[in-house]
């Protein structure tokens, strides 16, 4: 089958994008210790393309690149590629029976997409977050709270979610003409049983439905760390390989309530 205008563009932008970041092999950054798999170290590859005019993003996506502010990298570590960039295909998505209990618990829950804006109510949940979520990588400065939207060169949104008008959750999203990415999502640790993180990727599945884009995509997928391996439980997903092509993995469902989305930096 012939492929759209659309899909056809997209695919010569992601070509052009993948030999012009060959020509330049920008230097890498690192090595740092690895945040998803233990003993391990990392690398990323960082580039700053300009101008960064809408549907960039998606195809960079396309070569494994995630957003970090103004910039995007993608890991290139030593003896290692089990970061894979995992999608979902909004139309052919189906709950299972466990997402379905998760979006009735939270039935409460307002959710009201917007621009960014800092708050220091965002900033007092996001440090309660990190204290009860996490192990110390990150430490929970308004600084490091603001670089998840600050500088982005694309369009950025933040999802927030109230009951009866408390905060109880914040997702961060990039949107892209074709595509939504679920950047990082932090909640309040009190409410667990809700598990936000899933309703968060939920949302976005629907909201992208309705606007009509094709793919969420979920960051980072590595199937040896149980901190990211629960993006495979929205099903079907698929999984960009090292040769660049999408497979969808065949493994049972494991939509555990991790972060809802990745971390900051990397996701």
């Amino acid at each position: 089958m012939a492929a759209s205008g659309g899909e056809a563009a997209h695919a010569g932008l992601t070509r052009l994008l993948a030999r012009a970041i060959e020509r330049r092999d920008p230097p890498l950054d690192g090595p740092f210790p690895c945040p998803y798999l233990p003993d391990r170290s990392a690398r990323h590859l960082t580039v700053l393309p300009a101008p960064v005019f809408p549907g960039v993003y998606h195809a960079l996506m396309d070569l494994n690149f995630r957003r970090l502010g103004p910039t995007f990298y993608r890991t290139r570590c030593d003896g290692c590629e089990q970061c894979r960039m995992l999608r979902v295909p909004v139309d052919e998505f189906r709950p299972s029976r466990s997402q379905r209990r998760c979006r009735a618990r939270n039935a409460d829950v307002v959710a009201s997409l917007g621009p960014a804006s800092p708050a220091a109510e965002k900033l007092a949940l996001y440090q309660r977050y990190l204290e009860a979520r996490h192990d110390g990588q990150m430490d929970g400065s308004e600084l490091e709270l603001r670089a998840l939207t600050a500088g982005s060169a694309v369009e950025t949104r933040e999802i927030e979610y109230r009951v009866d008008g408390r905060l109880v959750g914040v997702g961060v999203a990039d949107i892209e003409p074709e595509a939504m990415s679920a950047v990082y999502c932090y909640f309040d640790p009190a409410e667990s049983r809700r598990s936000l993180g899933v309703f968060n990727v939920l949302w976005m599945i629907e909201e992208s439905r309705r606007r009509g884009l094709p793919w969420l995509y979920l960051g980072y997928w590595v199937a040896g760390s149980p901190k990211m391996s629960y993006k495979a439980g929205y099903r079907p997903c698929e999984v960009l390989g090292p040769d660049g092509r999408w497979t969808r993995p065949s493994h049972p469902r494991n939509a555990t309530d991790r972060s809802g989305s990745g971390s900051p930096a990397p996701s």
